[in-house]
């Protein structure tokens, strides 16, 4: 099998870009991680690269990586944003995180605070990540509708981030096959494409970039003024490597 993708960040309509994002590919393994920083004045610029340079450089040290050994990157980021909060102006920043590793037809990825990863197989969404926040507990207890978890006062209150002592991210795993698809993205993003979009999307597009452009086709007609950075990366299993 082969992997193709396309990945795209904007700092929309702030001043700085928070959210980092880095891959590793070789065309038939890789690894794929996104992180949105939170803190302001630059420092959740810091968190979100630091987690990301963090768990790329495990990726690309680890001969294999299943579920427990991504935990085990998140903490390592974890602990490195905690040493980094001793500098002035850094002592709030935290930061979201997805990473996606790919290899041996085996998806394995983890997760923490309310960046996404959405899961593709013949055309049709099969999974999505369930956010960290006040909104999404709210959606699980009954409280709101799904749809409501896209315009809900309390979106923005995350439960888990990288940047406290008690770091709790949730992994998944899947097998992967030719015709899978998967997207990793930000909230400035997710919160404007909604998923039956993105699969309508998916199906209308020959390679990753083409599925970015469609989402992000909507997305610019729906952003408000000032809106949040937002950030993607789309990534497609092939028949050949």
């Amino acid at each position: 099998m082969g992997l193709i993708y396309y990945a795209y960040t904007n700092r929309g309509g702030r001043e700085n870009n928070e959210d980092s994002l880095q891959v590793q590919c070789d065309g038939t393994a890789g690894s794929f991680v996104l992180a949105d920083g939170l803190g302001g004045h630059e420092s959740g610029e810091v968190a979100s690269r630091t987690a990301v340079d963090v768990i790329l450089n495990g990726c690309a040290a680890a001969e294999t990586l299943d579920e427990a050994g991504l935990l085990e990157l998140f903490q390592d980021a974890n602990g490195e944003i905690l040493r980094r909060q001793a500098q002035p102006g850094q002592e709030e920043m935290r930061t979201t995180a997805v990473a996606l590793r790919l290899d041996g037809g085996e998806a394995v990825w983890a997760y923490i605070g309310d960046s996404r990863l959405y899961r593709f197989a013949d055309g049709e969404l099969r999974e999505v990540t369930k956010d960290h926040s006040v909104t999404y507990r709210k959606y699980l207890g009954g409280e709101i509708s799904y749809m409501d978890i896209y315009h809900d006062d309390d979106r923005s209150r995350l439960l888990r981030v990288l940047g406290r002592e008690n770091c709790r991210p949730e992994t998944g795993r899947a097998a992967i096959a030719p015709g899978n698809a998967f997207l990793l993205c930000s909230d400035g993003f997710w919160e404007y494409v909604y998923n039956e979009e993105m699969q309508a999307d998916l199906c209308k597009a020959e390679t990753p970039e083409r599925w970015v452009q469609l989402m992000l086709l909507r997305h610019i007609r729906r952003t408000p003024p000032g809106n949040d950075n937002f950030s993607l990366i789309a990534v497609f299993v092939e028949g050949e490597g």
